[in-house]
């Protein structure tokens, strides 16, 4: 059994849909291109930190997410930075996202080896609203 390599798919669902159909790799601009743009993948679906709702919002990019972006700095301080232009909210941004998409694959790893990949699967697409628009 070869492995199979799946390239240009990017969004978290249709990667977690591959990997049920048995794709072992990926390769993708997203996580990166989304976060020069102002996009931040969180648990719950994507968020637009350029949007001006996020100008007072204190909390992290994504309150169930342990990365270093999430831990130090707020949502407010990153739509500050993406609104200047400034190269330090593109690389907050894009740090997060790659965080993101390594948990989002090493879950997915650890649901295969556990036998529960549909129960996984089936709970990611519950939660998160990316096919659906902006969450919160």
């Amino acid at each position: 059994d070869k492995p199979r390599y799946l390239m240009g798919v990017g969004k978290p669902t249709d990667i977690v849909g591959a990997v049920e159909r048995g794709v072992d790799m990926f390769d993708c601009v997203m996580p990166t291109r989304s976060g020069r743009t102002g996009q931040a993948f969180t648990r719950a679906g994507p968020i637009n930190l350029r949007n001006a709702r996020f100008a007072e919002d204190t909390g992290p990019l994504d309150p169930a997410c342990p990365c270093p972006v999430c831990a130090t700095w707020s949502r407010a301080y990153i739509h500050h930075l993406v609104r200047s232009q400034e190269m330090l909210g593109a690389m907050l941004m894009t740090e997060h996202n790659i965080w993101f998409y390594e948990t989002l694959m090493a879950d997915l790893r650890d649901a295969i080896g556990e036998g529960r990949l549909s129960a996984f699967a089936n709970d990611f697409r519950a939660r998160y609203a990316g096919d659906r628009g902006e969450t919160a």
